[in-house]
């Protein structure tokens, strides 16, 4: 099987929509939502090199995953085929609040 032309935008934006259906599997343990959907992920760069670069964020500075969820993100998102490698980069700024969570993810939580 041949490997995505990294060059390519059309197949950028297919490995994009990979990481985003990978993203939507990871949880915060402590909220019945995923990461995606509670508007945790700031960016995703698939750059010319077939790396996929996430800019993300958590619930709080105080989360109890705040030392295991970004590894976990790599980790995951390196085993998408046809990724070179992956690096997550945790931000605070802008701050997470509940108005970054997705429709899907307000429906889950009831929030309206």
């Amino acid at each position: 099987m041949n490997e995505p032309n990294p060059t390519d935008a059309v197949d950028k934006k297919i490995l994009e929509e990979k990481v985003v259906a990978l993203l939507k599997e990871v949880y915060d343990p402590e909220i019945p939502v995923n990461i995606y959907d509670l508007g945790m992920i700031y960016d995703i760069d698939i750059r010319d090199d077939a790396t996929a670069h996430v800019r993300m964020t958590l619930t709080s500075p105080m989360c109890p995953v705040a030392g295991s969820l970004p590894g976990e993100v790599e980790t995951k998102v390196r085993s998408i085929p046809g990724l070179s490698g992956a690096t997550v980069e945790l931000t605070w700024e802008p701050p997470w609040d509940k108005e970054m969570i997705s429709e899907a993810g307000k429906l889950v939580l009831n929030i309206f």
